[in-house]
C-alpha cells in the first residue's frame, strides 16, 4: 500500500468513527403539554431526540376532550429537527380511573380512543407512566394491546419504569416496550421526611441498570438512565416540612451549586440533587450501560455554562 493511500484510508477511518460516535444516544426530556402548547424553547429542543409531552390521561369513561390543537406548532418544530415527540400517560400522581379503564370491558376503546389522539396531533407515539398500583393485574394485556395498535400505524411504545415496581412487571409486558426509560431518583422524597437523603446517587444509577440490564435481561440498546433536573431538601429538624426544587433554582440561589450534588441552605435544610459533575459521570455510564439518557424534567435546567442539558450534550459525544 503505497503512502498516499495508506493516509487516505487513516483519514476515512477517522472521520467515520468521529461522525458516528454513540449515533443512536438517545436524549428523553419531559416536557409539559401545557408549555408546549404556550410556546416552543428552541434551546431545550435542540439538544434533544424524544420529547415525552406530560401527561395525557383519559376522563373517568375514557375520553380525551382537550382541544390539544395549539401543539401544532411545538410539534412542526420537533420533527424539523428530528426529534420524536410522544404523549405520556399515567404520572406519579394516583391515577383512579386507569383501574375501571383497563379492565376487559373498556381496554379496547381506551386504547382506540389513545391511538386516534396520536394520530389527530400527528404524534410519534405513546410513553406509557403508569406508576405504583396503577400496574396492576391489567397492565400487561393493556400494553400489549396498545403496542399493536400503535405498531400498525408505525407508532413508538416507550415506558417510564422505576426498580421500586420491579415485581409488578411482567417480562411480557417489559418486552412490548421500543425501549424504557429506567426512573433512577425519587429513592426518598418529601413523602418520606423520616429518610432524608440522596434520591438520585450515582451508586442508584449503577443498582437499577444492573437489576433491569443483567437481572431482566433488557438489552442495553433499549434502555435510558433516567436523570434528575431538580433536588428535596431536609431538616435542620426531622419535623420540618421537606422541600422540593429545580435545578435552576437551585445554582441561581447558591453559588457553587453546580459543581455539588448536596447543599446546606441558610435556614438549616440539606438539599440533595444532581450537580454537573455527577451529571457528567452518569451520561458516561449510560454510554457503557444503556443507550441514552431520560430527563424529569427539562424545564428545571438552568441556562448557559451551568445547563446540566449542555453537559449531557457534551459528554455524550
Amino acid at each position: 500500500m503505497s503512502i498516499k493511500i495508506f493516509l487516505l484510508a487513516c483519514l476515512f477511518t477517522f472521520f467515520s468513527f468521529a461522525g458516528t460516535a454513540q449515533p443512536n444516544f438517545k436524549v428523553v426530556g419531559y416536557y409539559s403539554i401545557d408549555a408546549a402548547i404556550k410556546e416552543v424553547n428552541k434551546a431545550t429542543l435542540k439538544r434533544l431526540t424524544h420529547v415525552n409531552l406530560w401527561f395525557l390521561n383519559p376522563d373517568s369513561l375514557g375520553n380525551y376532550t382537550r382541544d390539544l390543537s395549539g401543539l401544532k406548532k411545538f410539534v412542526d418544530a420537533a420533527h424539523k429537527r428530528n426529534i420524536k415527540v410522544l404523549f405520556s400517560i399515567g404520572g406519579g400522581s394516583k391515577q383512579p380511573q386507569y383501574r375501571y379503564l383497563l379492565n376487559d370491558d373498556n381496554r379496547a376503546r381506551l386504547i382506540k380512543n389513545l391511538v386516534n389522539e396520536v394520530l389527530e396531533y400527528n404524534i410519534d407515539g405513546v410513553d406509557v407512566d403508569l406508576e405504583g398500583s396503577d400496574i396492576d393485574l391489567y397492565y400487561e394485556k393493556f400494553v400489549v394491546e396498545l403496542g399493536a395498535a400503535l405498531r400498525s400505524h408505525q407508532k413508538l411504545l416507550t415506558a417510564a419504569i422505576a426498580i421500586y415496581y420491579k415485581d409488578q412487571f411482567t417480562d411480557v409486558a417489559l418486552a412490548q416496550y421500543d425501549f424504557v426509560n429506567v426512573m433512577s431518583y425519587d429513592r426518598t422524597g418529601p413523602w418520606r421526611p423520616e429518610k432524608p437523603g440522596p434520591h438520585a446517587a450515582y451508586e442508584h444509577a449503577v443498582d437499577d441498570l444492573e437489576y433491569f440490564g443483567v437481572v431482566r435481561k433488557i438489552p442495553k440498546e433499549k434502555m435510558t438512565l433516567g436523570v434528575p433536573f431538580y433536588g428535596y431538601g431536609y431538616g435542620p429538624e426531622l419535623t420540618s416540612k421537606a422541600i422540593s426544587m429545580s435545578y435552576d433554582k437551585i445554582v441561581e440561589s447558591f453559588k457553587g451549586s453546580e459543581s455539588a450534588d448536596q447543599w446546606t441552605m441558610p435556614d438549616g435544610k440539606i438539599l440533595y440533587y444532581n450537580g454537573m459533575p455527577t451529571m457528567q459521570r452518569k451520561v458516561m455510564l449510560a454510554k457503557e450501560k444503556a443507550s441514552g439518557v431520560m430527563i424529569w424534567q427539562v424545564l428545571g435546567d438552568a441556562r448557559g455554562s451551568k445547563s446540566l442539558l449542555r453537559v449531557i450534550d457534551k459528554a455524550k459525544k
